[in-house]
């Protein structure tokens, strides 16, 4: 249910949460540990820093490092800025006047499963991913 690229940042979140306190690590090293291309795992690496949850350094010795503890960050905070899944909050097969009293023919199975995975994206945290 997740796109290429929400797996492979939090693929790099994961391996960003491995290192210790204090030290960096390259983007290339992460690209190469997750096998992902390092230009766009670079680019992506830069947005998450614009909205806060990696840090970034250039320069010898510099690369990214998380900002939050990896206990902090969800599976949303990673997957929402990527696939936008608030959206999800309309009706699935787009009747426009579609709620709990107002039920379409799916309503009340999407809003279950819609739920469901919603829920698991904000339990499941980076630092639960580590092996």
């Amino acid at each position: 249910m997740l796109t290429k690229t929400s797996k492979q940042v939090i693929s790099a979140l994961v391996e960003l949460a491995k290192v210790k306190e204090g030290q960096w690590l390259g983007v290339g090293v992460i690209a190469q540990q997750i096998k992902a291309p390092q230009n766009y795992l670079g680019k992506m690496l830069q947005n998450f820093a614009i909205i806060g949850l990696v840090v970034s350094q250039k320069g010898l010795g510099g690369g990214f490092r998380l900002a939050r503890p990896p206990e902090d960050i969800t599976l949303f905070d990673v997957v929402e800025p990527i696939e936008n899944v608030n959206v999800w909050s309309g009706c699935a097969l787009g009747v426009k006047k579609c709620s709990d009293t107002n039920p379409c023919a799916v309503h009340h199975q999407w809003k279950a499963v819609k739920d469901q995975y919603l829920n698991f994206l904000r339990k499941t945290t980076i630092a639960s991913l580590i092996k």
